[in-house]
C-alpha cells in the first residue's frame, strides 16, 4: 500500500477499508473469501461477525446475492466453499448503475441515446 493509499484510508471510507478497519481486521477477522470483483470477506474467530473489505469503490450492490446471503447469516456456508446451485436462466450479477453513465434510460428519456418523440399525448393549441 502506498503513501497516498494509506493517508487515503486514514481519512475516506469510501475508497477501501479505514486504517481502523484493517487494524480491527488483522486482529480479530479469519479470511474466509474473495468474489470475482476482488472484494475480500471476513469473520471474527467466534464467527458472530462478518465484514468485507471492498476491493475499490465501497458499494453494497457490488457484493453477489451469495456472499449478501452470507454476510447477513442467511446461511452459514460461505459461498468459496459450498457455491450456490444457480439456475440457467438467471443473470450475472451487476452492481447498482444509477447515477453513472451506464444506467438505464427507457425510451423516450431525455438520458436516451437517440431519444423517441413522445407519442401519448398531443399538443393543445387554441383554435
Amino acid at each position: 500500500m502506498g503513501i497516498l493509499n494509506t493517508v487515503l484510508s486514514a481519512f475516506t471510507w469510501w475508497n477501501g477499508a479505514t486504517l481502523n478497519t484493517r487494524l480491527y481486521t488483522a486482529r480479530n477477522g479469519v479470511r474466509v473469501g474473495e468474489d470475482e470483483q476482488g472484494n475480500t470477506f471476513y469473520q471474527s474467530r467466534d464467527g458472530k461477525r462478518r465484514w468485507v473489505i471492498y476491493n475499490g469503490e465501497v458499494e453494497a450492490s457490488r457484493i453477489s446475492a451469495d456472499w449478501h446471503g452470507w454476510l447477513h447469516h442467511t446461511f452459514d456456508e460461505n459461498p468459496a466453499e459450498k457455491p450456490l446451485a444457480h439456475k440457467p436462466w438467471e443473470a450475472e450479477h451487476e452492481e447498482n448503475l444509477t447515477g453513472t453513465v451506464q444506467a438505464y434510460a427507457p425510451a423516450g428519456s431525455i438520458r436516451a441515446k437517440a431519444p423517441a418523440p413522445r407519442q401519448d399525448y398531443e399538443a393543445w393549441s387554441p383554435e
